[in-house]
């Protein structure tokens, strides 16, 4: 009997150490299929193929070109890189795991600056997302970001026109990124009219009587001249005109001659969840 006993107690260390081998192999067998399923489960992102990859066919050539040569001026004047993409599917994800996926697979903008901002839209899904880049969350805000979203490009994007939103979205965008956050505050607040804002008015008939007065200046300046004889002496002579401006009005945009998008990829740029997302 004590012989058995000293044979059971040499043999429970082994049955310990085959036990714990068969544990440490289901945790082995457990963490690769966790692998395997995520490596299975993972989006079938799109190639970057340009600063513009319209994957779900939303724009004619044309819109590509100037939207194309936007994010390039855009790129020349303060290095920002901005990308747009249009998707056929979020194939089951939220719009915010899918684009910061792809951001960070993209890599917009350059490394160390990470100064890149990805406009991301899946029309089937009726979702929409701006991706900022980590340096550029201190200016591209989610609130700013959500108010592009509402008020540039989703009314767009409800009437079906999804170039027109796009190019709206690209312009905000790209003014906030040159430092000029105030003007799409404002344009988001509507244009003003006599109706919901009183200055307007005001604006109006000021801007008449000056309009009232230099024809009246011109008119006695005219008649004055008309009727100076030999030996008068000329009173205010000279009419006077409305000078003409010297601005920058309508002002095209001159690209980097990468229109098309050849070439160009990613720099690198870091993101880190920053931007906002919408739907319709």
């Amino acid at each position: 009997m004590a012989g058995a006993a000293i044979a059971a107690w040499s043999l429970a260390p082994r049955r310990e150490q085959r036990a714990s081998g068969r544990n440490a192999l289901l945790v082995v067998l457990a963490v690769l299929s966790a692998l395997i399923a995520s490596a299975i489960a993972a989006p079938n992102y799109p190639d970057l193929t340009g600063r513009v990859t319209d994957q779900a066919g939303l724009l004619t050539a044309s819109d590509k070109t100037d939207i194309e040569s936007e994010l390039a001026s855009l790129e020349q004047t303060s290095t920002d890189q901005l990308a747009v993409v249009t998707l056929k599917s979020l194939e089951g994800y939220t719009i915010e795991d899918y684009g910061i996926g792809l951001a960070r697979k993209w890599g917009i903008g350059q490394k160390g600056k990470d100064n890149g901002v990805l406009l991301i839209i899946a029309p089937n899904d009726r979702k929409v997302r701006i991706e900022v880049g980590r340096r550029l969350e201190p200016m591209m805000t989610d609130t700013m970001s959500a108010l592009i979203i509402e008020n540039a490009i989703l009314p767009k994007f409800r009437r079906g026109d999804f170039a027109g939103g796009i190019k709206d979205g690209v312009r905000d965008i790209k003014t906030v990124l040159l430092g000029d956050a105030e003007e799409v505050k404002q344009r988001a607040q509507g244009a003003r009219t006599p109706e919901n804002d009183p200055t307007v008015m005001i604006h109006v008939i000021v801007f008449l009587l000056i309009i009232g007065l230099i024809i009246w200046i011109n008119y006695r300046n005219l008649r004055d001249q008309a009727m100076v004889g030999p030996g008068a002496r000329r009173r205010n002579g000279g009419i006077v005109v409305i000078p003409g401006g010297s601005g920058n009005w309508g002002g095209g945009w001159s690209g980097d001659g990468d229109s098309s998008g050849g070439g160009w990829s990613g720099g690198g740029g870091g993101f880190g969840g920053g931007g906002a997302s919408g739907s319709w």
